[in-house]
């Protein structure tokens, strides 16, 4: 991990000095006792910054001035959540009739504000495209007796607030969920889903037990620990507050290299200019704030552990089952490769849980599309400038094609826009994102758990309740009764987190004279040359301490893993704890009979309506049927869609056009043969208008492209039906009665195709 000075290099002397050593010991030695002294002031202004930050009554990180909407504290069961509507720069001109995003930040240890940490960021691009933008926040201390479930009926007032604030928009609020705000708004829209537009989750952990062995040993933490008792004890030890410095901390464990070395040493090695985005980025990660024991307890409980929410077994106080395939709106799941903290597998795992085929997708009528980026870490996801102007800004460009897309299961594909694309007005970005349909076995592909992990898992929820029921038996009494205020106060201010900011305190003596001292060297700075074999040795050095903390790393995570396996794969443990096959993850359950009786009335419905419709019907289900066999959907034929909606001659609402897209796409997955059928009647009733939409289907076709034979045959054959219909009217004009309409073109090729095709 060599870092280079970050001065302009000067020449090594030792070319022109046979004192060259001495010379290079010289050289190294002023510029390394200059660096820590710069070093030491960038920390004394960390904790300056830090200190005034936690001295605000609403602490946050945003880059965006905003404004208060709804003040939770306010609200019949109050808690510390606020609704803020964020004002765009001046060079941004908003759409009223676009549907405004709505950003839910994690409350995950750290203060508010990472969705809009950058001007490149979630709230950033939002505004680019144009869509209002609105933030729920909260403030560091939650109110008395605040739960979990009091935060989510807190959310839903707030977007109907929001819905109210834009009786134009075209469509719900697209609301996005970052980390642990992704399961908040999973959740909330299992229990309102009429409030929600497209959900966007981005690394947000929702089936926790997931993951591959041999990476990412999170998922065994509460094992290790022996279950959630840890979790009610520190809550004790806090008087009923849970310290959010705690989860901080775990995530630093993570990764000892960079929590011990890196961080530090890339600020010391680049202390010249890294010293403001180091400081950017601190004030976030140690804005520690804190959660009622009994929200801390509930995640831990039901989530972390329990694997509740993912299985369909989470309840509301009042018995009311949280389902995610209530969910109506599209969810948009982005995850990582390299995110250590919620790998694939936790993100999109959830679907195997609920879904046992895209067919049960379909019919709950749900659309899906999940993204997987290769290499960025965790945080990256929602402070990276390059995520934000590539996921982000394409996922905002086109939030209202996820809205139409059809039900079903898609990955999202970004490729660069080349050279032949440059002048494409129909692709709105950088990137041209298309949707490609996917499987269950896509997701499976990832890899994840087999029945015997289940069980482990299963198992730690068994010694989980048991251990927390002794803990709260025999020791919570007395640890309540001699914890008191000052205590739980004296016990996080000691937290090792807050104790090294303190450390460079104004109230420190050392620190009196360090920025005077440090303003002294900025003036006198003589930066160490590239060349010097002082700092080249120390590049070597610190490359080594690196690697030594990640080999530590990886050999304790192994230790943990395989300890985690041996104790709670042990049959004895399995059997005194009496877990059975019941205990495991469940599996995709049968749809439930009320649920399939209104499917099959829907699908009666449908069929019904085949011949419903004219031109701009048959053209919409034509490009579907035309599409089908290659099983993508791109934003350059939504963008045309739209032109499509200009041209049949009647303008529709989004939430019309969305409804009469998913109605033909469904026609031709229950009867693909009548559907096609149907369409010559259809085309009939308007030849001049069937003319037009065959013209504008064509120039769609050239834009997009056909990949497969079949796909190439269909157009073809649709052609022949706009033809056709369009000259059985005029036949019908000039000669009396109209006849029935021939067959459509049998191919030999595309009958099997025709039967077995979902996608």
């Amino acid at each position: 991990m060599s870092t280079q000075a970050d001065s302009k290099p000067v020449k090594s002397p030792r070319a022109s000095s046979p004192f060259w050593f001495g010379q290079d010991a010289i050289e190294y030695w002023v510029d390394a006792w200059q660096r820590s002294i710069l070093t030491l002031d960038v920390m004394r202004e960390r904790t300056a910054r830090y200190e005034e930050h936690a001295a605000k009554i609403a602490p946050h990180v945003l880059k965006f001035e905003c404004e208060l909407i709804m003040d939770g504290r306010e609200l019949k069961r109050p808690v510390n959540y606020v609704l803020a509507r964020i004002k765009p720069p001046k060079d941004i001109v908003l759409d009223e009739k676009k549907r405004p995003f709505v950003v839910v930040d994690p409350r995950a240890g750290h203060g508010p504000g990472i969705g809009g940490f950058k001007p490149e960021s979630e709230i950033g691009v939002a505004f680019k495209t144009g869509h209002p933008c609105y933030f729920i926040g909260f403030l560091p201390t939650p109110m008395p007796g605040q739960t979990i479930e009091d935060v989510a009926h807190a959310e839903a007032a707030f977007l109907e607030r929001v819905i109210a604030l834009h009786p134009a928009a075209e469509g719900k609020p697209a609301v996005i969920g970052n980390c642990q705000a992704g399961w908040a708004v999973m959740l909330l829209a299992a229990l309102r889903p009429e409030l929600f537009g497209p959900i966007i989750v981005a690394g947000s952990p929702l089936s926790y037990w997931s993951g591959v062995r041999g990476a990412n040993p999170m998922r065994y933490t509460g094992g290790l620990l022996g279950g959630s008792w840890l979790t009610a004890f520190a809550g004790d030890l806090g008087k009923g507050k849970f310290d959010g410095a705690w989860l901080v901390s775990n995530f630093e464990n993570l990764n000892p290299a960079n929590t011990l070395w890196a961080k530090q040493y890339n600020l010391y090695g680049n202390v010249d200019k890294e010293g403001p985005r180091y400081l950017e980025f601190e004030q976030w990660w140690g804005g520690h704030v804190l959660l009622n024991a009994e929200e801390m307890q509930f995640i831990a409980d039901e989530l972390f552990i329990g694997n509740k929410l993912a299985g369909g077994r989470l309840m509301t106080s009042d018995g009311t089952q949280i389902d995610l395939k209530n969910i109506t709106s599209p969810i948009l799941v982005f995850c990582s490769k390299a995110d250590n903290i919620t790998p694939p597998q936790q993100a999109l795992d959830w679907i195997l849980d609920l879904y046992g085929s895209v067919e049960d997708i379909r019919a709950y009528g749900q659309t899906i599309v999940y993204a997987i980026h290769e290499s960025i870490g965790h945080l990256g996801i929602f402070v990276s400038g390059s995520v934000a102007k590539k996921e982000h800004e394409e996922f905002a460009t086109n939030i209202d094609l996820i809205d139409v897309l059809p039900p079903g299961l898609y990955e999202a594909v970004m490729t660069r826009r080349g050279s032949e694309e440059a002048s494409d007005t129909l692709i709105g970005g950088d990137y041209l994102v298309r949707f490609e349909a996917r499987t269950l076995d896509d997701i499976r592909a990832l890899g994840g758990n087999d029945d015997d992990d289940d069980r482990k898992f299963a198992t730690v929820a068994r010694i989980s309740d048991i251990n927390i029921g002794l803990y709260r038996t025999f020791v919570e009494p007395w640890v309540q009764s001699f914890t008191s205020d000052g205590m739980a106060q004296a016990i996080r201010r000691l937290h090792p987190l807050r104790l090294q900011y303190d450390m460079y305190s104004a109230a420190n003596p050392l620190m009196k004279t360090l920025e005077w001292t440090a303003k002294s060297v900025r003036d006198a700075r003589q930066p160490v040359s590239n060349s010097n074999i002082f700092w080249e040795a120390q590049g070597w050095i610190a490359d080594y301490v690196e690697k030594s903390l990640d080999t530590y790393r990886e050999t304790r995570d192994l230790m943990l893993e395989a300890t985690f396996h041996a104790v709670y794969g042990a049959p004895l443990l399995q059997a005194l704890t009496g877990v059975t096959a019941n205990d495991l993850r469940r599996r995709p359950p049968l749809m439930a009979a009320a649920h399939s009786a209104l499917v099959q009335q829907r699908i009666s419905e449908i069929k019904r309506r085949a011949s419903e419709g004219g031109p701009r019907e048959a053209a919409l289900r034509s490009l579907i049927y035309i599409r089908m066999p290659d099983g993508v959907v791109d934003e350059r034929g939504f963008n045309f869609l739209r032109t499509l909606r200009r041209e049949a001659g009647r303008s529709y609402s989004l939430v019309d056009f969305k409804s009469l897209l998913r109605e033909q796409f469904l026609l031709l997955l229950l009867d693909q043969r009548r559907a096609v059928e149907a369409m010559p009647g259809m085309l009939a009733k308007d030849p001049d208008l069937a003319r037009k939409m065959l013209a504008t289907l064509r120039r769609l076709i050239e834009v997009v492209g056909l990949r497969s034979d079949e796909a190439k045959a269909r157009m073809a054959e649709i052609e022949r039906l706009f033809e056709d219909g369009a000259a059985d009217r005029e036949r019908a004009d000039d000669s009396g009665p109209k006849r029935p309409p021939p067959p459509p073109v049998a191919r030999a090729n595309l009958q099997s195709a025709r039967r077995s095709k979902h996608h």
